[in-house]
C-alpha cells in the first residue's frame, strides 16, 4: 500500500511501470492546516541540543515550511528523473533508474537509510551518469538505480512481518537482474550499508563489489586502544551508544506506538528527523550549516506525504538486532569514512571483516548523509572507490 500511487496489479508480474509523482492539492492543504494548529511545548531548559531540537529552531523550520517552502519545486525535481514501480516478492518497490549516455558505464544500486529517502541522491545522479559534463571522464560513468526501502516513501508498506534486511537485499538483486544488469556494484550508508553488506554476504550473481559510507565493525578482543585513531573510534561509538540511540530503541521495540504521534503531527514528524540532521551532519552547531531548510524539508515531506513514520520505523523492529555485525565479506569493498559519521573505525578493524578492501579513505568534509551533504565529494569517492572494478 502507498498513499500516492494505485496498487500494482499482481497479474502484472515482472512489469516495470513508469510513474509520475503528483501529490493531491488536498494533501498539501491538510498539511498547511495542521501546521497552523500546532500546539507547541514549552522551551527546553538548556541552551543547547542536549534535550533535543530547540523550540526556536523547530519553530523557524516550521515557519519556512508554512510560508517559504515549495513542494511543487521538489516534486518537479523528482519527476525530472525516470521513476518506476515494480512488484518484487509481492511488494511494490519504487526506484529511480537513469542510464548513462556512456554504454560502458558501471551499474550501481544506491541505498538510503533512516531518516533518509531517495531524495538524498538526487544531486549525484547527473555527475555519476554523465561525468564528462561534471569534471570526470567517460570511464567514470555509472548507470544509477536508486530504490526506496519498503515502508519508506514511494515503495509500498509491508503488510506483514518479514521484510528485514536480508529480504530487501534479495529484492535488490532481483531488481538489478530485472533491469538487465549482469555485472554491477552496490553502495549504501545507514540501513543502506546493512542492505549492501547483506548483498555481499549473499553474493547474488552479478554483484562484483560494494562501497560503504557507514562502516560498522567492532574492535578485536585484544584491542589496546593505544593510538589516537582507535581511541577516537571507541569514544565516538561510546558517545553514540550513550546519547544517540534513544530513537532506535523506540523504533526497534515499539514502532507502532511512535507512529501514532508522528502520523498525526507534521511538526512531530519534522522534529523527529530534524534533530538527527543536527546530530549526524558535519555542521558547526546547527543542521543548516550542512543542509538548507528546503533540502531537509524535501526529505521530511517524503515521510509526511506517504505517512511512513511507523512503516519506516518497523525496519528497526525487523532487523536492528541482527543486521550489523562482523560477518566476513570476501567481495571487494571500498570504504569512505566521513569525519562526522557516527562510527569511524580504523582500517585494521575492517581488515578482520573485509578480506578484500580495494579503497579506504577519510574525506575532509561530510557526515552521515554523505551524498546529501557533500554530493561532489561523494561522487569522487564512488569514482575512486570503484575504479579498481572497471
Amino acid at each position: 500500500m502507498n498513499e500516492l500511487f494505485p496498487p500494482l496489479d499482481p497479474a502484472s508480474g515482472e512489469a516495470i511501470v513508469e510513474v509520475t509523482l503528483d501529490v493531491p492539492q488536498s494533501a498539501l492543504d491538510d498539511l498547511s492546516e495542521r501546521l497552523a494548529r500546532t500546539r507547541w511545548p514549552e522551551k527546553e531548559t538548556v541552551d543547547d541540543w542536549s534535550q533535543g531540537a530547540p523550540l526556536d529552531k523547530v519553530q523557524a523550520l516550521v515557519e519556512h515550511w508554512r510560508n517559504g517552502y515549495d513542494w511543487r519545486r521538489c516534486e518537479a525535481e523528482i519527476n525530472a528523473y525516470p521513476n518506476y514501480r515494480t512488484l518484487i516478492d509481492g511488494h511494490a518497490i519504487h526506484f529511480i533508474h537513469v542510464r548513462s549516455p556512456h554504454e560502458d558505464a558501471l551499474p550501481v544500486v544506491l541505498t538510503h537509510g533512516w531518516p533518509g529517502t531517495f531524495v538524498e541522491f538526487l544531486k549525484v545522479i547527473e555527475p555519476l551518469t554523465d561525468p564528462t559534463k561534471h569534471g570526470g571522464k567517460a570511464e567514470d560513468a555509472f548507470h544509477v538505480v536508486i530504490p526506496s526501502l519498503p515502508g519508506y516513501g514511494l515503495s509500498d508498506k509491508p503488510s506483514a512481518t518479514g521484510w528485514g534486511i536480508e529480504r530487501i537485499s534479495k529484492a535488490w538483486a532481483t531488481l538489478m537482474k530485472r533491469l538487465g544488469y549482469d555485472r554491477y556494484v552496490a553502495q549504501g550508508g545507514d540501513w543502506g550499508s546493512a542492505v549492501t553488506r547483506a548483498m555481499a554476504v549473499q553474493q547474488p550473481a552479478g554483484l562484483v563489489g560494494l562501497h560503504l559510507n557507514m562502516v560498522i565493525v567492532f574492535p578485536p578482543k585484544d584491542e589496546a586502544f593505544d593510538d589516537e585513531e582507535s581511541r577516537t573510534a571507541r569514544d565516538v561509538a561510546n558517545d553514540h551508544k550513550q546519547w544517540g540511540l534513544g530513537y532506535s530503541t523506540q523504533q526497534s521495540t515499539r514502532p507502532q506506538t511512535l507512529g501514532y504521534a508522528l502520523a498525526d503531527s507534521p511538526v512531530g514528524q519534522a522534529a523527529w528527523i530534524y534533530e538527527k540532521m543536527q546530530a549526524w551532519t558535519d555542521n558547526e552547531g546547527v543542521p543548516e550549516d550542512a543542509l538548507t531548510q528546503d533540502a531537509m524539508l524535501d526529505n521530511i515531506m517524503i515521510y509526511w506525504l506517504t505517512n511512513s513514520a511507523a512503516s519506516s520505523a518497523r525496519l528497526y523492529w525487523e532487523s536492528f538486532r541482527t543486521s550489523f555485525g562482523n560477518t566476513p565479506i570476501s567481495l571487494p569493498v571500498a570504504c569512505s569514512i566521513f569525519p562526522r559519521e557516527m562510527r569511524r573505525p580504523p582500517r585494521r578493524w575492517a581488515d578482520s571483516v573485509f578480506s578484500d578492501i580495494i579503497y579506504w579513505n577519510r574525506p575532509a568534509k561530510g557526515g552521515h548523509f554523505a551524498a546529501f551533504e557533500q554530493p561532489e565529494i561523494f561522487v569522487e569517492e564512488l569514482r575512486a572507490g570503484f575504479k579498481p572494478l572497471r
